[in-house]
């Protein structure tokens, strides 16, 4: 080997190094944020769960916006109102992709459209999702839906009070298994009660951040054996969530197609869709269109559920609040019948609870990341082409230089001053009248948010209208106090299981519940 030959190889091999050592750090140019470590960047502070309250200790040190290092993947977190508005609202084409899941791939196959780039079949999906939740469309098809299954609600609340966190959950799948596929669940236990809960359990886990191995910064990790590392199950738990996708909207659609074989469709998104496709050609895959189904009932029905189990959880631990709410509801209703819909403008109180249910505790705690399809700068510095862009709603929700005053305290009274929809304030130039950021923002926000703001507002009202709620009570007569922080791990955030009193507040508000619930039976039978 020649002394010229060894220098080249010398210098290619240190190069090399070099190089190496280069993945993981930051750009100067880019927002300031923790220190990196070459290779890996910062994944070593990632933790395997709870990464949403890192993100705000994050957001709290380095203000505004700022960045991590995933390996080589640039991550930009909005950590406050005007970067979220200034980047993700405005330049909502240039934001609205989403980055690549080798896991969601697993447990999706790519046909899931909230992990999927904003591709053209993607945007064919939202459209479709977007027409058949809009609000007129709700207003005028759903509206006699919601009514009836909330007074089961209440009808359910009644008769087996300890139940109560099924029914919260029956009665979000309820209605929009009855929209999407034209099935009602009667109860819980039925298929169509639960069974978007069986889809979802353990997809949040799958998905959560930190829950796996850092496998789109290192392809390695594919074909690394699992159990020598911190994550032994990844595979598994993903392949696992995969097959109940496949399994429960798979039957789901079995259910539609061999009713519509006897001769029966109904008014549904799912008999709209297949006399569309039949007719013109399907523009997805089977599986696409399983999953589309699938994903509507999701979006309508856990997070949904979730917000709902959160408002009766802190309602119990803070009473104080529904005698707010009902001073207004008794003077609208009085006892002879419950709140409808046509009252959200007499009840403002009800919206602020709603409002910060959401933002308390947002459902999807770390926000779904975004990926910028071109470069970017945000007040001088560099946001690179193809970066994970956090929206992170739970740090943006607790963090007092968001304009949340004592944000890890549910108040409602923080709301008195926003009494529209949150849709209204996700649109608005006046980022800091902004109310909260549970539905995400941008061109991805969820496209349930018309269904979820009508669906929580007729429950929290019937129910406070109807019933007290109280932390439990012992043997000895004392109440027992409710963990606010018992909430479920991963990337869907709902409280973990747990006991409460519930108490109809009069004889004149069983007689009312009784009577609405004679009139709501007529309308089941033809979602049975």
């Amino acid at each position: 080997m020649t002394p010229t030959t060894l220098s080249i190889i010398i210098a290619l091999l240190s190069y090399g190094v070099y190089r190496v050592l280069q993945t993981g750090k930051r750009d100067p140019r880019m927002p300031k944020g923790p220190p990196t470590l070459p290779i890996i960047g910062n994944l070593h502070q990632i933790p395997m769960t709870g990464f949403y309250k890192q993100l705000r200790e994050w957001g709290k040190e380095y203000k505004g916006i700022y960045s991590l290092k995933f390996g080589s993947t640039n991550v930009i977190v909005c950590a406050d109102r005007k970067s979220v508005h200034d980047m993700v609202d405005k330049k909502g084409l240039m934001y609205a992709d989403r980055p690549f899941s080798h896991v969601g791939h697993m447990i999706t196959g790519g046909d899931h459209m909230v992990l999927s780039s904003n591709d053209p079949l993607t945007r064919e999906k939202r459209k479709v999702t977007t027409h058949n939740l809009s609000p007129r469309n709700i207003d005028e098809k759903v509206a006699p839906i919601q009514e009836s299954e909330i007074t089961q609600l209440m009808f359910d609340f009644l008769e087996k009070p300890e139940d109560f966190y099924k029914h919260l959950r029956r009665v979000t799948s309820s209605i929009a298994c009855t929209l999407v596929f034209g099935q009602r669940g009667a109860t819980y236990d039925s298929f169509w009660g639960s069974c978007v809960y069986e889809a979802l359990a353990s997809f949040g886990e799958c998905l959560e951040p930190g829950a796996n191995p850092p496998v789109d910064e290192f392809p390695i990790f594919k074909y690394w054996p699992a159990r020598l590392t911190p994550w032994p199950n990844w595979q598994t738990r993903a392949l696992g969530s995969r097959d109940c996708f496949d399994r429960i909207w798979g039957k789901a659609r079995e259910f539609v197609e061999e009713r519509r074989r006897s001769g029966v469709k109904r008014d549904c998104v799912a008999d709209q869709l297949l006399d569309t496709y039949e007719a013109k050609g399907f523009p997805f895959s089977q599986h696409a269109v399983n999953m589309l189904l699938g994903e509507m009932v999701e979006g309508g029905a856990e997070t949904t559920s979730s917000s709902l189990l959160t408002v009766v959880l802190a309602l119990a631990i803070n009473p104080q609040y529904q005698e707010k709410a009902r001073k207004e509801i008794d003077a609208v209703c009085g006892t002879e019948r419950s709140p409808t819909w046509t009252d959200f403008k007499d009840l403002p109180y009800v919206n602020c609870i709603v409002k910060e249910g959401m933002r308390y505790r947002p459902v999807i705690s770390s926000g779904l990341p975004h990926r910028n399809n071109a470069e970017d700068t945000y007040e001088g510095m560099l946001i690179p082409k193809d970066s994970m862009i956090f929206v992170p709603a739970w740090a943006l929700h607790h963090n007092e230089n968001n304009g949340y005053e004592d944000p890890d305290t549910f108040n409602p009274d923080r709301f008195l001053n926003h009494p529209k929809l949150a849709n209204d304030y996700a649109g608005s130039p006046d980022y800091n009248m902004r109310d909260h950021y549970g539905y995400g923002a941008g061109r991805r926000m969820c496209p349930g948010i018309h269904l979820a703001e009508r669906n929580q507002f007729r429950m929290v009202s019937k129910l406070l209208w109807a019933f007290e709620i109280r932390e439990p009570l012992n043997e000895k007569g004392e109440r027992v106090p409710l963990d606010p922080e018992a909430y479920e791990s991963g990337l869907l955030h709902a409280p973990l299981p747990f006991k409460c009193e519930i108490k109809v507040r009069s004889q004149a508000h069983v007689d009312t519940i009784r009577k609405e619930m004679a009139e709501a039976r007529k309308h089941f039978a033809k979602w049975e």
